[in-house]
């Protein structure tokens, strides 16, 4: 018979081996059944890819190579930007886990004068500096398909973080179809340059030549793009993006065209406008302003939008400084800079613009009972009104009459939105000479770019050029270009890439200790503002006393001077101790409540969570061991 301690020690043994078996099943089953199953508790589930993401990923046919170069070693003492290379590395590492063996992630430290360096500089990353002495780092990727085409993110931005799931999806997809986006513009305006069509000009016999408008020539840096005749009927097969650039007198087969590029998913760039500043056809043999109006009437009432073109945006808040008719700087309340509070800082296309500048632009909104949504890109500040395009005109020399009966409607009126959903065609028969066959009469889900105004796309608005050595350079001093750049990226982009938005961010603010900085900074100013009124007081005394010691123009301390002086010294020393001790008191509340969190994480959790396992191990043994006794 086997003695009790003797039963309990292979109890002890066989418990253990249990357990043993039971960790290392558990291991084996998350790694093969659970190791895509993620819990992410994060705000705004940083740590967590989009169901856009995954349907770039799953479209992934060749294999993909990803290089991620993170100078490691060189890095060290760079807390915030470790931190930002580790939720990168992270974030690389789900698109290689989900992308069912598509994607092969290297990670890479480019150190100083090794190999890793030279290819990280020959895939065209950015090595940048970090002191004084010339010591750099590389913080960015580079992506390969089997084709050999290359596409990189230079250096990642910690600025930009809310783009970084865009961005790698955008080079994924971009890897996995390489085929260049092509751009279709239809334009009634002169954005090829040319011969300037203003019948005054012609009058005069001094035809004056046009340039090339910036946006298009940076377009054609970056895209295919074909620049369609006005009269065009039918849509190039290949287009991935279609711009319409002051859309006026189309006839029906171009809208039933447009129409139906839309219902079969084509991806759309809309610039309308009650009255085109830069439409030089928009003036009579008299000289005077004629309206140029642009709408899509049908087919925006098809898609669910609202644009009256006979009323003009004015913005008292955000009008722009021009020169007024007198040579006088002067605000124009419709030409109107929109800043970040205009713009939406969640969608892709902006949210890293922070200055858009437009003229003589409309507003949009949505239908009732649409069944698209409308979301707004740009607005305008609350201090916003309309007036008509004659009104408009007729202050064209006297800005300032605008400002007579202007009446701000304290809302928020839609410059420029991006319109998404279901929609049906916009005719209700054919037109004449179209065949029936193929004809899309619904859509599931349309994408659209619509944006009230034309004149932002517009040099004088956005851009500066120059001439260096016979080469043109462009100094943007507002984000107009980029814009429609960002735009005809985002709509030329796989599908499953514009439900991507703006992610959370990983660095979280300290709230408690931004807000006790904020107390003692106000304590501080508090007692500098102090120290400036006693130093002007004493600085007032001396003064008085020194008008009245007049010895041959020399300056001779008196009694009462030096008394004072010794007075302000001895005031100007104790304020700045009192300084001292709030600066330190400042410190001292951060290192305290630091020192809190510290002992919070360190001790105090880990000791609740050993009691409590102490605690059920406990329970768990007297549970057996009456199990037993009753056995």
């Amino acid at each position: 018979m086997h003695s009790k301690s003797s039963v309990k020690r292979v109890s002890f043994t066989t418990a253990l081996v249990a357990i043993a078996f039971v960790f290392l099943t558990l291991v084996l089953l998350n790694n093969t059944i659970f190791n895509k199953t993620r819990l992410d508790l994060t705000q705004g589930n940083v740590y967590s890819i989009t169901e856009g993401t995954h349907q770039v990923l799953s479209a992934i046919e060749e294999p993909i190579t990803l290089y991620f170069f993170f100078s490691n070693k060189a890095s060290e003492g760079l807390t915030t930007l470790r931190n930002y290379a580790n939720r990168v590395k992270s974030l690389l590492q789900e698109y290689e886990l989900y992308a069912g063996g598509k994607i092969k992630l290297q990670i890479i430290d480019p150190e100083a004068f090794s190999e890793a360096e030279d290819k990280a500089a020959e895939m065209g990353l950015v090595a940048a500096p970090i002191n004084a002495a010339g010591d750099s780092i590389y913080f960015g990727l580079a992506g390969t398909n089997s084709l050999d085409d290359k596409e990189i993110i230079a250096f990642f931005d910690p600025s930009q973080e809310s783009l970084l799931e865009y961005e790698l999806s955008k080079l994924v997809h971009r890897l996995s179809d390489p085929t260049p986006v092509k751009v279709s513009v239809l334009s009634s305006l002169p954005i090829q340059g040319g011969m300037n069509p203003n019948p005054m000009a012609m009058q005069m016999g001094q035809p004056q030549a046009l340039p090339q408008w910036a946006v298009l020539s940076q377009l054609e840096q970056l895209y295919q793009v074909e620049v369609l005749e006005p009269t065009a009927e039918t849509i190039p097969e290949d287009t991935k993006v279609l711009m319409l650039v002051h859309p006026k007198d189309l006839t029906d087969a171009q809208l039933f065209a447009i129409d139906q590029y839309v219902l079969n998913g084509g991806k759309t760039l809309v610039f309308v406008d009650p009255t085109a500043d830069s439409d030089q056809q928009g003036a009579n043999m008299m000289g005077m302003p004629t309206p140029s109006t642009s709408n899509l009437a049908g087919l925006f009432s098809a898609w669910g939008i609202d644009f009256d073109d006979s009323a003009i945006v004015l913005d008292a808040a955000k009008g722009l400084e021009i020169r007024m008719p007198d040579g006088q700087p002067g605000r124009h309340i419709g030409y109107i800079g929109l800043d970040k509070d205009n713009i939406n800082g969640q969608d892709v296309v902006t949210t890293s613009l922070s200055s858009i500048n437009v003229a003589s632009a409309g507003a949009l909104r949505s239908v009732e009972g649409a069944t698209t949504t409308l979301s707004p890109l740009m607005t305008s500040s609350e201090y916003a009104d309309f007036t008509d395009i004659a009104k408009y005109q007729m202050a064209g020399q006297n800005p300032e009459l605008l400002l007579n009966a202007f009446e701000a409607r304290n809302a928020d009126l839609i410059l420029a939105a991006r319109v998404s959903g279901s929609a049906n065609t916009a005719f209700d028969s054919l037109p004449e000479g179209i065949d029936e066959e193929g004809w899309i009469k619904s859509s599931d889900d349309i994408q659209l770019i619509v944006v009230a105004d034309t004149d932002l796309l517009t040099d004088r608005f956005w851009v500066q050029s120059s001439n260096f050595f016979g080469e043109t350079i462009l100094q943007p001093f507002a984000n107009n270009g980029d814009f429609v750049i960002n735009a005809v990226d985002n709509l030329g982009g796989n599908s499953a890439l514009l439900s991507i938005r703006g992610r959370g961010q990983y660095q979280r603010p300290f709230d408690v200790v931004e807000q006790l900085t904020v107390e003692a900074e106000a304590k501080f100013r508090e007692q500098e503002q102090q120290l400036q009124q006693q130093l002007e007081e004493t600085e007032s005394q001396l003064a008085q006393l020194q008008n009245q010691q007049m010895d041959n123009s020399a300056l001779v301390l008196t009694v009462e001077q030096e008394d004072a002086l010794a007075s302000f010294v001895a005031k100007k020393l104790e304020i700045r101790k009192q300084l001292r001790e709030v600066q330190h008191q400042l410190n001292k509340d951060i290192e305290s409540l630091g020192t809190t969190v510290k002992l919070l994480n360190i001790v105090v959790f880990p000791l609740l969570l050993t009691f409590g396992l102490a605690i059920f191990a406990r329970r768990y043994r007297l549970k057996m061991s009456a199990s037993y006794q009753v056995k």
